[in-house]
């Protein structure tokens, strides 16, 4: 039998793709918001493409103050754009 590839839905362009594919941002239980590149830490999950495109187009649709019901600021925006920049790079 094969193996159920599990998927997430981007919260920037609404695709669904696999779970590998994409970026995981969290909310820690102390409210702060981060990306997860082990997919493992503690805290609400919401999935982004791997593209600075979704990553946009999440801030401008709010889909991630969506997942995690609360108004994120321009800032924690800025930081996961600049994670996002780190990654490309490696």
């Amino acid at each position: 039998m094969a193996k159920k590839i599990p998927l997430r839905q981007c919260v920037g362009c609404g695709e669904m793709k696999g779970k590998k594919e994409m970026l995981r941002v969290i909310k820690t239980a102390e409210g702060d918001i981060c990306l997860d590149i082990t997919g493992k830490k503690n805290g609400r999950g919401a999935y982004v493409c791997k593209s600075k495109e979704c990553l946009r187009e999440a801030h401008r649709n709010k889909g991630l103050e969506r997942s995690f019901k609360m108004n994120i600021p321009q800032e924690v925006y800025d930081t996961l754009e600049r994670e996002f920049e780190k990654l490309e790079a490696e």
